[in-house]
């Protein structure tokens, strides 16, 4: 009988949780930061060379579009978008603040720091906008933050 009792209560636990992993992805970002919370709901969207809006972003226009919908006017650009920043040291980066990149070959690239050594960014074709932790590579081509508030 106590088997039965436990595999009812896995069952039921597995049902009331599982409904929450399909349709978009579910971020496990807990952030009180309105710029992060805006930039989460955008996971998922496909990467689009130009892109400005849900349909498809690149990575300054995901930046751009979402300090847009928080009332905060950026430039289009990465390069604009790191030319008007206000440098923030490594050290002081904070969730919201953008982080810069310089790519080999392929120029520039920004994406929104939301804490824990993570950023959401619109990696590149074929990709959607998705979370990743800032390991070796992404410090290997570390530029600088910026920020455009607090």
């Amino acid at each position: 009988m106590p088997v039965q009792v436990a595999a009812t209560l896995l069952i039921s636990l597995l049902l009331t949780f599982l409904p929450g992993c399909a349709g978009r992805p579910v971020s496990s970002v807990a952030s009180d930061d309105p710029i992060v919370r805006r930039a989460l709901r955008y996971q998922g969207v496909p990467y689009r060379y130009g892109g400005t809006t849900p349909k498809g972003f690149d990575c300054s226009g995901l930046v751009q579009y979402v300090y847009r919908q928080e009332g905060l006017r950026i430039p289009r650009t990465t390069r604009g978008q790191w030319q008007r920043a206000r440098k923030v040291a490594r050290s002081e980066i904070a969730a919201g603040d953008l982080l810069f990149f310089r790519m080999p070959g392929k120029g520039l690239h920004v994406g929104i720091y939301v804490g824990r050594e993570r950023f959401i960014h619109a990696p590149s074709r074929g990709k959607t906008v998705r979370i990743d932790p800032l390991g070796p590579y992404w410090w290997r081509h570390y530029m600088g933050a910026g920020r455009y508030r607090h």
